[in-house]
Parts: structure tokens; C-alpha cells; sequence
């Protein structure tokens, strides 16, 4: 695979956060934790697309809440 070189500003403790990542192993890179990151959005991003094309219109917040309440998950920082 092919990559491009880019630059991008971080707030400092995403970058920790970032780093401690690959310093614990979770990740082999600091290029390839922001890769995956994000390939998770991009993800996220097509599922909430492809569930609003199934029901007409994007699923309701309440929803949307209610299941990362019952997975576990934090809320998104774009509130979606």
C-alpha cells in the first residue's frame, strides 16, 4: 500500500494518549493508530449512512444512545 505523507495538528493529549497507544503495543505506530482511527470513522460514518438509507432518515438520537448505553460505548464527540 501506497501512502501520503500529510501533517495535522493534535491537541496534546490525544497525541499522549496516541503515543501510549503505541508505547503499550496496542498499535505498531503512531501512522498506523491514526490509519485506524481513521478507517473506524470512516466505518461508523458508512453504517450511519446505510441505516439511514434502510429507514428513510438517519436512526433517531434517542436510539442511536440507547445502544451505546447498552454496549457500552461513549457518546461521539460530534454528538451523532
Amino acid at each position: 500500500m501506497t501512502a501520503e505523507r500529510v501533517t495535522v495538528s493534535l491537541p496534546p493529549d490525544v497525541l499522549a494518549g496516541a503515543r501510549g497507544a503505541v508505547d503499550s503495543g496496542a498499535a505498531d505506530s503512531l501512522s498506523a493508530f491514526v490509519v485506524q482511527a481513521l478507517r473506524d470513522r470512516l466505518s461508523r460514518t458508512h453504517a450511519l449512512a446505510e441505516l439511514a438509507r434502510v429507514l428513510g432518515g438517519p436512526p433517531p438520537l434517542e436510539a442511536r444512545a440507547a445502544v451505546r448505553r447498552a454496549w457500552g460505548l461513549p457518546a461521539p464527540a460530534d454528538g451523532a
